[in-house]
């Protein structure tokens, strides 16, 4: 999808060239503004294409493309479902999509035509735009909620980059085994046992729960850190909501951690007990992206969202 920024110089200003406004006013670096120039419109001055060296006065329109229409995810088959989505937002750069469970988010392992990617790629169609589908981000096939895809590369590259500043903030919610205490507000317990993966298993991690650094004949290949917040919201005697915040971003992280601490996730069936006394407990690994808060990328407005609680969370609670 096309992209432009537009700027006019103002008197207090002190802006020599354009590039210095580029640089300055839309905080794009030299790899980006350099790109642009060759773009079609590229980078222009009151109408007419310019070089980034030439000078500016107050009053001066800027106007850069940040990217083209032709730029769109031809590796991405879209999907006649997109009336589907639950969209939670959208504007000229991000859209969010709660995506239910049970569906992968981008392509994958023999999944080409019916992620929540090609549903995506679908709605675009339907709106005849052109966009780069650009997952900020991903959920496992079974996890249901949030997830955020930005529209053009330079929203793809702030986005990613406030996730490794900490500025991009994700919360979960988790049914777990096991009656844990709840807990007081602004409360939350720290897991911080390093992951590593089963070496004859595909996917599986697991965590060191003991202290191994005076042994060094453990075979932990591949070792991870890994820091999990957790916080109590509400239990009975078999089972525990809470919500979940990630310091970092491993596989299955959420999944290992508590099963480290004796509390799987609720029909979680590579980590955890499936059901009791031959009973299911929960379809799926019971986890949800309930909340997330990112800036957006050009305007730095702080924007929260939350997802509804899935039927399967819903119906559980209210038993």
């Amino acid at each position: 999808m096309e992209r432009y920024l537009e700027f006019t110089i103002t008197d207090n200003q002190t802006y020599k060239n354009v590039e210095q406004v580029l640089k300055h006013q839309a905080h794009l670096t030299r790899r980006q503004i350099s790109q642009a120039k060759f773009r079609p419109g590229g980078i222009q001055k009151n109408g007419l294409q310019c070089r980034i060296n030439s000078p500016v006065c107050p009053g001066d329109q800027i106007r850069i493309c940040l990217e083209e229409a032709s730029f769109v995810s031809d590796h991405i088959v879209p999907y006649g479902r997109s009336s589907a989505l639950d969209i939670l937002y959208e504007d000229s750069d991000v859209i969010a999509v709660n995506k239910p469970s049970g569906i992968l988010t981008h392509p994958a392992g023999g999944h080409y035509d019916d992620t929540l990617s090609n549903q995506l790629a679908g709605y675009f169609q339907q709106k005849n735009q052109q966009v780069l589908i650009r997952p900020v981000g991903r959920l496992d096939k079974d996890t249901s909620g949030i997830v955020l895809f930005a529209k053009n590369q330079i929203a793809a590259a702030r986005l990613q980059k406030q996730r490794e500043e900490h500025l991009f903030h994700k919360q979960y919610l988790a049914l777990t085994e096991g009656c844990l205490p709840v807990d007081a507000v602004n409360i939350w317990h720290k897991i911080s046992y390093p992951l590593y993966r089963i070496s004859d298993h595909p996917i599986k991690m697991n965590a060191v729960v003991s202290d191994f650094s005076g042994n060094p004949e453990i075979p932990y290949i591949g070792l991870q850190p890994a820091v999990t917040y957790y916080h109590t919201l509400k239990s009975a005697a078999d089972w525990s909501l809470i919500t979940v915040r990630l310091a970092t971003g491993r596989t299955h992280q959420i999944r290992v951690h508590m099963r480290a601490l004796g509390h799987p996730l609720l029909g979680d069936k590579l980590y955890g007990n499936p059901s009791i006394s031959g009973t299911p407990l929960f379809e799926r690994a019971a986890l949800h992206a309930w909340k997330v808060t990112f800036h957006q990328p050009f305007t730095d407005e702080v924007i929260t969202l939350q997802a509804v609680l899935p039927d399967d969370f819903d119906h559980y609670l209210s038993r």
